[in-house]
C-alpha cells in the first residue's frame, strides 16, 4: 500500500473553459464547445471519488482542529460493522478518528453518523482504504460524512462534596467485578492506584509508564485503565473542594503516558491517552463521572460503560474508580496538612 491517494472521479469540464482537448464523443454546446456526454467521467489523480450524497454527522470537539483545517490524507486501519478507525497521515493529536453509529459507543475522538440497531453503515469501507479528513468532511472507501454539528465530550460536574463522592465510590465498588478487567491479576494497576492515593509521584509516574500499551486489543487494557485514572483525578479533583493535589497528579501522569505514546502503544491507545490528558472522556465514561458527582444515576451509567462485549469498558471503569479513590485520599491529605 502506497501513500498516494486514490483517483477522484469528476465530470469533465468543457474544453473551452479548461483549455484541455475535447473529449472523444463529447456533445457540442450552443457555443460550439464540446461537453462530456451524460455519465462520462474523467480520472483526476490525487483525490478520492466525489460523492453525490454525504451523510450528516456530529463530531466531537476533540476533532475540531483536525476537521476544520484543509483536507489531510488518512488511512482506514480497522473496520467493524458499526465502527471505522481512520489514522491521519499528519501531526497533531488525536491522530485517530473514529466513525461510529449513533447507537454504538462514543469515544472522545469520534464522529457519530445516523444508524439504527444492527445496521451496518460502513459496508463499503475496507481496511487499508485511502481516506481524507478536513474542510468539515471525512471520506473513506465509498462513504462520506459531512460534519453538521459538534458535541462536547467534557462533562459538566459542578461543585462536589467529599461526602457525595465517598458515597458514590462505595456504590461503584459494589457494582464492579475486578476479576472481569483485562489486567485482572496483574500487579501493575493496583500498585499504581496505591501510589496515586498516597500522592507518591516518584513511584506513580514509572508505574503508569509500565502499563502503557499493556494488554491485548486495539486499545490495550493498560491504556483504558490509565485514561480512566487520569480523567477521574483531573475532572473530579477540579470540582471537589481540596481536590487540587488530584489535578496536579493527573497532569504529571498525563505528561508521562502521552510522551512518545505512538511508539509504546497502538494508534487507538495513544488517541485514548491524548484525549484523557485533555480532559475529554468517551460519552459513556462522562456519564459515569456525572454519576460519581451525583449529576445522574450511577448504576445505569456503570452498566452502559461496562456491559459485556464493550471492549475496554470495564478497564476504563476500574481506572475511574481508582482515580476517584485517590482524589478522596489526596483531599484528606490536603485537609490534614492544613490543620497540622
Amino acid at each position: 500500500m502506497t501513500d498516494r491517494p486514490a483517483p477522484r472521479l469528476l465530470v469533465t469540464e468543457p474544453a473551452a473553459r479548461t483549455g484541455q482537448a475535447p473529449v472523444p464523443g463529447a456533445l457540442p454546446t450552443k457555443s460550439g464547445s464540446p461537453k462530456a456526454p451524460p455519465g462520462r467521467i474523467e480520472q483526476v489523480p490525487g483525490a478520492l471519488p466525489r460523492r453525490a450524497e454525504q451523510v450528516p454527522g456530529a463530531a466531537s470537539l476533540a476533532l475540531r482542529e483536525v476537521l476544520e483545517r484543509p483536507r489531510t490524507p488518512a488511512r482506514v486501519v480497522a473496520v467493524f460493522p458499526s465502527t471505522v478507525y481512520l489514522l491521519l497521515k499528519s501531526d497533531g493529536d488525536p491522530r485517530v478518528i473514529v466513525l461510529t453509529g449513533s447507537d454504538e459507543a462514543r469515544p472522545a475522538n469520534s464522529v457519530i453518523v445516523p444508524s439504527v440497531s444492527r445496521s451496518q453503515p460502513f459496508t463499503g469501507v475496507r481496511e487499508g482504504d485511502e481516506a481524507w479528513a478536513g474542510d468539515g468532511l471525512i471520506e473513506a472507501g465509498d462513504f462520506a460524512v459531512r460534519v453538521k454539528r459538534w458535541w462536547d465530550p467534557r462533562p459538566v460536574l459542578g461543585p462536589l462534596s467529599s461526602a457525595r463522592l465517598r458515597h458514590s465510590v462505595m456504590a461503584l465498588e459494589n457494582a464492579l467485578d475486578p476479576s472481569a478487567c483485562g489486567l485482572a491479576g496483574h500487579p501493575g494497576p493496583a500498585a499504581l492506584a496505591e501510589y496515586c492515593a498516597a500522592g507518591d509521584l516518584a513511584r506513580a509516574v514509572p508505574a503508569a509508564e509500565r502499563i502503557v500499551g499493556l494488554g491485548p486489543g486495539l486499545t490495550p487494557s493498560g491504556d483504558d485503565v490509565l485514561a480512566g485514572l487520569i480523567l477521574s483525578l483531573r475532572l473530579l479533583g477540579s470540582v471537589l473542594d481540596g481536590g487540587g493535589r488530584a489535578v496536579w497528579l493527573s497532569g504529571w501522569l498525563a505528561a508521562a503516558v502521552t510522551a512518545d505514546a505512538e511508539t509504546r502503544t497502538t494508534p487507538m491507545g495513544a488517541a485514548v491517552l491524548h484525549c484523557a490528558a485533555a480532559g475529554r472522556p468517551a460519552a459513556e465514561a462522562a456519564a459515569l463521572l456525572r454519576g460519581l458527582a451525583g449529576r445522574e444515576q450511577l448504576l445505569p451509567a456503570v452498566r452502559r460503560l461496562a456491559k459485556p462485549g464493550r471492549a475496554g469498558g470495564r478497564d476504563l471503569a476500574w481506572g475511574l474508580l481508582a482515580g476517584a479513590r485517590a482524589t478522596l485520599a489526596l483531599r484528606g491529605e490536603t485537609a490534614r496538612r492544613a490543620t497540622a
